[in-house]
């Protein structure tokens, strides 16, 4: 659930993308709305300037993969960012929730571990028509709004942080 609305933030300067690299994992599972968050992601990166060469996909066969192929591009020192995109969607098992849980914990540690931001576009929903809902057009994007805050991250790490 979100309370403001986008034109809130169109007062923000947009940011530049430029001069950083970026990963995306992506599941493969529920591929059909995983491609649409992978090309929401590379449409915000797109927008925000960035080279198509700044740019590596690695796609897994699971959400549950994602942690470790995210940690791993992390660890690699090759990215400013890693942009973690997958669809899980409730079944009839406790399944949903020991996936869910797992890809959180395990994307959480591997930032904070790295010190790389690790950005979560995983959704997490209990149909097929909200996980739909999730992988629109832009701002309905949750591609498109992880690899946005990504830029935004990598942006404000750089100028609060390094010297």
């Amino acid at each position: 659930m979100r309370i403001d609305t986008p034109q809130d933030n169109d007062k923000r300067e947009p940011l530049s993308g430029k001069n950083f690299r970026f990963a995306i994992v992506a599941s493969r599972w529920n591929d059909s709305l995983v491609a649409r968050l992978v090309e929401g992601a590379l449409q915000a990166l797109k927008d925000a300037s960035v080279d198509d060469d700044s740019i590596e996909i690695y796609r897994v066969p699971g959400a549950f993969e994602i942690s470790l192929c995210a940690l791993k591009a992390a660890e690699s020192g090759k990215f400013d960012a890693v942009i973690c995109l997958g669809v899980i969607i409730r079944g009839e098992t406790p399944h949903f929730d020991f996936i869910a849980t797992a890809i959180a914990r395990g994307v959480t540690n591997a930032s904070l571990q790295t010190g790389v931001p690790l950005l979560f576009g995983v959704i997490t929903a209990n149909n097929i028509d909200q996980a739909t809902a999730r992988a629109g057009a832009k701002q309905d994007n949750k591609g498109y709004e992880a690899a946005e805050a990504a830029v935004e991250v990598v942006n404000l790490y750089r100028k609060s942080f390094d010297r």
